[in-house]
């Protein structure tokens, strides 16, 4: 599988998942271990974790769009940079129904096995963005720099 195949199998990821939430067909591209992490979520998720998380999103944010803006792939590493456009029509992951449209920035690193699934996926949101955007309080640097 070329560089290109991975990018699309990841491209393909997301449009089946965020985009369609056809995510029975998207979990078949997961590998047996497969992982999910998140910048906004504690633990880790497995392949069924992940489902009803971007279930439990979708439900929230019917109308969620996810555009993937840069796609970078060397071995089985592939890099997003993707951009989520929605409104948090009900209450999710602790914040409450807008009627504004966000649009938030993420930063996905994805591992294949060399059989072509999915292994992990290492997310980063841009939270502070997200959170200005609602007009909730944004935390202070220091807290921000700090674990």
């Amino acid at each position: 599988m070329s560089l290109d195949d991975r990018k699309k199998v990841v491209c393909q990821h997301i449009d089946l998942t965020w985009n369609k939430g056809r995510l029975a067909l998207a979990e078949q591209l997961h590998s047996r271990d497969f992982l999910y992490k998140s910048s906004f979520i504690g633990t880790p998720l497995d392949s069924a974790g992940f489902a009803q998380m971007v279930q439990d999103i979708r439900h929230a944010m019917p109308d969620l769009q996810v555009l993937v803006e840069e796609c970078i792939a060397e071995d089985y590493k592939v890099v997003t940079w993707s951009t989520l456009i929605g409104t948090i029509q009900r209450p999710a992951l602790g914040y409450p129904p807008s009627d504004k449209v966000l649009s938030i920035s993420a930063m996905a690193f994805w591992s294949l096995t060399p059989g072509h699934e999915i292994r992990e996926i290492c997310t980063m949101f841009d939270m502070e963005s997200f959170r200005a955007q609602l007009g909730l309080q944004t935390r202070p640097f220091a807290e921000k720099a700090l674990p």
